[in-house]
C-alpha cells in the first residue's frame, strides 16, 4: 500500500477531508475550527472547501458544542465535535457520558449516536495543572463510549475514519506532543482500523511495554536503549482504550512472562492499574515478575520546566522499571 510521510495533525485533517467529500452527513464543530482554521490546525483549509454550513464555528461552550453533537447525532448527521483541549471535556461530562454514551441502550437501539468527540490530551509544555491532564480512564469508565488513542499517524488516519463511520459515539483523544511528529500515512481512502485491535510495534522476548499514545514513543526509545544492553523488549500499542486489546496483552505476556505498562495519566484508578490487574487474574501462571508501571507522578502538574519534567514519564523511567525485573 502506498504510504506518505506526514507529521500526525496532517494524518487527522486527511482523514476528516476524506470523511467530509465521501459522507455529507459529515460536519466538523467546534471553537475557531473555521476561519481560524483550527487552534492546533487540525481543520487547517476545511472551513474555504466545504463553508460555514460543515464546518461550524461555534460558542466557547463546550456543554453547548457537544450537547448540540449529540441532538445532530440522534437526528441522523455524523458530527465531529472538537474540543481545544481534553481539559474542557470536563464541562460536557453530562453530554458525554450521560447521553452519548447511554442513549443508544437507554433506548432500546431505537437511537444511535454515531458522533467523534475529538480533543487535544497530555501533559507538559509548562500549561500548568489546570490544562495539563491525560484523562482518558474517566472517559472509558462509562460502556457505550469508545475512547481512541493513537500512537501515530497512520493509525490516526485510520481510527479516525473508522471513528467517524462508526455508530457508535468515539472519544478521540490526541496526544498534543504527538501532532507534529511525522510517519508513513497510507493512500487508502477506505484504509479503517478496527476498533478494539492493537498492535504489535516492536517484537520481543524479554519482557512485554504497553503502551499507547506518547507512551509507545516512550516505550520504543527504552527499547532501543535496552536492546544495547542485552534486554529484548516487546512493545504492545493498545490503540483504543474503549473496548481493551486485553487478549494481545495475554498473547505477548505468554512468551515474555515480564510486563511494564506506559502511560502518561497519573497513576490512581489508571488504565495502568486495569491492565495490571488483567494480567494478574488471568495469567497469574505466566507471571515470572511482579507487574511495574511507569505513569505520570501522583500530583497537580508544576509549573517549573524541570520540576514538571521530574514528574513526567520517559523512556528512561521505563528503562528502570524494566531493569528491576529481568
Amino acid at each position: 500500500m502506498a504510504a506518505r510521510n506526514q507529521p500526525m495533525r496532517e494524518a487527522l485533517r486527511k482523514a476528516l477531508r476524506e470523511e467530509m467529500l465521501r459522507d455529507e452527513r459529515v460536519f466538523v464543530m467546534g471553537e475557531e475550527v473555521g476561519k481560524w482554521q483550527g487552534t492546533h490546525r487540525i481543520t487547517r483549509g476545511l472551513y474555504e472547501e466545504f463553508g460555514a454550513r460543515r464546518v461550524r464555528d461555534t460558542p466557547i461552550s463546550e456543554m453547548a458544542i457537544c450537547g448540540a453533537a449529540v441532538g445532530a447525532a440522534m437526528a441522523g448527521l455524523r458530527p465531529v465535535a472538537e474540543m481545544m483541549t481534553i481539559n474542557f471535556a470536563f464541562l460536557a461530562l453530562d453530554a458525554i457520558v450521560n447521553h452519548a454514551a447511554k442513549i443508544r441502550y437507554m433506548f432500546d437501539g431505537q437511537f444511535s449516536v454515531p458522533l467523534v468527540f475529538r480533543a487535544a490530551s497530555g501533559w507538559g509544555d509548562q500549561a500548568t495543572a489546570s490544562h495539563s491532564h491525560a484523562p482518558e480512564p474517566i472517559f472509558a469508565h462509562f460502556p457505550g463510549l469508545y475512547v481512541a488513542a493513537p500512537a501515530t499517524p497512520g493509525d490516526a488516519y485510520g481510527m479516525l475514519k473508522t471513528a467517524i463511520r462508526d455508530e457508535n459515539p468515539v472519544l478521540f483523544s490526541e496526544s498534543i506532543a504527538l501532532y507534529p511528529k511525522p510517519g508513513p500515512v497510507p493512500d487508502d481512502e477506505d484504509y479503517l482500523l478496527p476498533v478494539g485491535e492493537g498492535a504489535i510495534r516492536r517484537e520481543g522476548a524479554d519482557v512485554t511495554l504497553v503502551a499507547w499514545a506518547r507512551g509507545v514513543e516512550w516505550s520504543l526509545q527504552a527499547a532501543r536503549q535496552l536492546e544495547r544492553e542485552g534486554v529484548d523488549c516487546e512493545v504492545v500499542d493498545m490503540r483504543w482504550l474503549r473496548p481493551l486489546d486485553m487478549d494481545l496483552v495475554y498473547e505477548s505476556f505468554r512468551k515474555t512472562n515480564r510486563c511494564v505498562i506506559v502511560e502518561e495519566s497519573l497513576p490512581m484508578y489508571s488504565f495502568g492499574s486495569e491492565i495490571a490487574a488483567g494480567i494478574q487474574e488471568d495469567m497469574f501462571d505466566y507471571m515470572d515478575a511482579p507487574v511495574k508501571r511507569v505513569s505520570a507522578m501522583d500530583l497537580p502538574l508544576p509549573y517549573a520546566r524541570d520540576i514538571e519534567l521530574m514528574a513526567l514519564p520517559d523512556a528512561d523511567k521505563v528503562v528502570a522499571a524494566v531493569k528491576e525485573i529481568v
